[in-house]
């Protein structure tokens, strides 16, 4: 039976690269000059150091642009308040979301069967599983999930036949 996997991943090498290029941007651009801006990648969050909360805005708004020239989606990022942290400093902690939780699981599968498709949809860890008879229900499928907002980027990946 053909099926496919629902999936929300971030690509870590286009990620490592974005924020190598904004960081390089970040340390020639002219405004930057003599500040300590930068962005760090530590596990699944994203901290941007700058000198007031303005070059925080800044140097987020050249991550998110260096992030979407490099196919990124912007909504895997969930963005904290901007934090003073003493001596003239601030910092914003921006939060990587990854993989599909158990509640937006239950979501989609709600939602699939709601619209009565010929598939079969099972939870398995942090992914998806969709199953069916005809390769023309799981496109279906895939189109409506295209349409629907759910707050996260789907990506669908091990179609098989």
């Amino acid at each position: 039976m053909p099926s496919f996997d629902i999936v929300s991943e971030i690509d870590k090498p286009e990620l490592a690269n974005a924020l190598h290029q904004t960081n390089r941007e970040l340390s020639t651009r002219f405004d930057f000059k003599g500040t300590d801006a930068r962005v760090e990648h530590v596990g699944s969050t994203l901290t941007v150091f700058a000198d007031n909360d303005f070059q925080v805005r800044q140097a987020v708004e050249v991550m998110c642009l260096k992030l979407s020239a490099r196919g990124l989606d912007l909504a895997c990022l969930d963005y904290n308040e901007i934090e003073e942290i003493g001596a003239g400093k601030a910092r914003q902690v921006i939060e990587l979301k990854e993989g599909i939780n158990s509640d937006l699981g239950r979501k989609l599968v709600k939602q699939i069967k709601d619209k009565k498709m010929k598939v079969q949809t099972a939870i398995q860890g942090e992914q998806l599983r969709v199953t069916g008879k005809k390769r023309d229900d799981l496109q279906a499928v895939i189109a409506f999930l295209r349409e629907s907002d759910v707050g996260i980027p789907l990506q669908f990946n091990n179609f098989r036949d």
